[in-house]
């Protein structure tokens, strides 16, 4: 969790890798794409192109996943460090 706490502190939020990660299903089209017009090495290379770049995709939704954990369990203690049993009566009603 070292890496996670790390991009976690650098400002890196889950949003940002799950928007990497459907970025890289766009880039993977548009290289195979590109792959196929500007060279004349056929589908093949286009191919590998393309898969090439969509394998960044699950690399970025599990950071996405592992940042979203990190994020709910860096929240949950700043919501209430106290417990129920010793919240007053009066604080619970209003």
């Amino acid at each position: 969790m070292n890496i996670v706490r790390r991009l976690h502190e650098a400002g890196i939020t889950s949003e940002h890798a799950y928007a990497a990660a459907f970025g890289s299903i766009g880039l993977s089209l548009l290289s195979w794409v590109a792959s196929m017009k500007a060279e004349q090495a056929g589908v093949e290379r286009a191919d590998r192109w393309g898969i090439f770049v969509g394998e960044w995709a699950p690399t970025f939704f599990g950071l996405g996943l592992a940042l979203a954990g990190y994020e709910e369990q860096a929240a949950a203690p700043a919501k209430s460090s106290r417990s129920a049993w010793l919240d007053h009566p009066s604080e619970k009603a209003g």
